[in-house]
């Protein structure tokens, strides 16, 4: 009984640390109990929000499927498992559901939109999801276990060049490098700081970033799978970075902190140097649209969405969408960007009700 609950409440505080400090970052039980949809149309500024399901997290897009879908974890208590949405883009109605066994967090596809991938963060793996028909492709299991004999949370996840990169939240932590077609683990990236929080591919520098709670950019080559350096702000303040973002016409890199210095840095990828500290407060989701030249900043605990200027970081607009806006994604065409809005947490961890999911027809 005393392992029990001591299982627990490790998994109650893994469980915050996932839900409050990570989200998205870039480019399968038990059913659970249904939430009825609310969507709310606000056509006199283009927002459409949809009360959607409990624990939801990233969002990727498919070309091909047309179609948005949202990773659930489903409720942390009442719900064995998790569940994959699959969304029309534009009423966000749901078009179909993959019921999973394990919760789902973090998420990517291929590049032509016919796989998805998601971290099954609590068992520490990944899944591959057939996009059409919803099925079940695969699975891998990591066999990394901390001290409290839990597995490392594989979290964040980028696919590159055939292969998936997934951070794992420990300390120290690791990067694992799968075959994103057979899932089978090609290597480990080991001494990656404490917890790995966000990935990006730079076709830049051609080179893999990775950010960590310890407030380091680690840049990783993809062929040697080597860290080659570590950028750090070097300014004597304490960070803890989440998500990254990548202006490639400039060579700039953005970097988020939504609860140690409770900013976002911009850091010049010719150097690693820190060039602009952008006082946005506590931040979390960024993106960057090159097609209009605009950065997107959720504020976790502020409850807003901050559109700002690429190049002088002016904010253009801000919205509020309580109480905490977290993940983000931007249409391939650039002109509707969609943000996952989550409730808070009671004191047993259970949440006060279900999650939304915003879409804003960018003007």
């Amino acid at each position: 009984m005393q392992q029990r609950i001591r299982k627990e409440m490790l998994k109650a505080s893994i469980i915050t640390l996932l839900a409050v400090g990570l989200s998205g970052c870039q480019t399968p039980s038990a059913k659970p109990q249904a939430v009825a949809p609310i969507v709310k149309p606000q056509p006199a500024n283009n927002i459409v929000q949809r009360e959607l399901a409990n624990g939801l997290y990233e969002m990727a897009w498919s070309q091909p499927a047309k179609a948005l879908y949202v990773a659930s974890a489903q409720s942390f208590k009442e719900a064995n498992g998790g569940v994959v949405y699959k969304l029309d883009p534009v009423t966000l109605k749901t078009l179909s559901e993959t019921h999973t066994d394990l919760k789902n967090f973090g998420m990517t596809t291929d590049p032509e939109g016919n796989t998805l991938y998601i971290t099954n963060t609590l068992d520490g793996g990944v899944t591959a999801l057939d996009s059409a028909s919803g099925k079940v492709k695969g699975r891998l299991l990591f066999n990394e276990i901390n001290d409290k004999g839990f597995p490392y949370g594989a979290r964040e996840i980028i696919w590159h060049d055939g292969s998936l990169y997934i951070g794992g939240v420990a300390d120290p932590a690791v990067i694992w490098v799968v075959d994103a077609r057979t899932l089978k683990l090609k290597t480990r990236i080991n001494n990656a700081g404490k917890w790995v929080t966000g990935l990006l591919w730079s076709p830049v520098t051609q080179r893999i970033y990775a950010a960590n709670g310890g407030g380091e950019i680690l840049v990783i080559n993809p062929r040697t799978h080597k860290i080659e350096a570590r950028w750090t702000p070097n300014d004597g303040k304490d960070y803890l970075f989440v998500n990254l973002a990548e202006d490639p016409a400039t060579g700039r890199l953005f970097v988020t902190d939504n609860s140690k210095a409770k900013t976002t840095l911009v850091f010049d990828e010719r150097n690693g140097q820190v060039i602009k500290r952008l006082d946005t407060g506590d931040s979390l989701g960024i993106k960057f649209n090159p097609i209009r030249n605009e950065i997107y900043i959720t504020q976790r605990e502020s409850g807003k969405l901050l559109q700002l200027d690429a190049t002088s970081y002016a904010v253009k607009q801000s919205w509020e969408f309580k109480p905490n806006p977290n993940s983000l994604l931007v249409s391939p065409d650039g002109q509707t960007l969609y943000i996952t809005v989550k409730q808070a947490f009671n004191k047993d961890h259970s949440t006060k009700g279900a999650d939304s999911l915003v879409r804003i027809k960018l003007n």
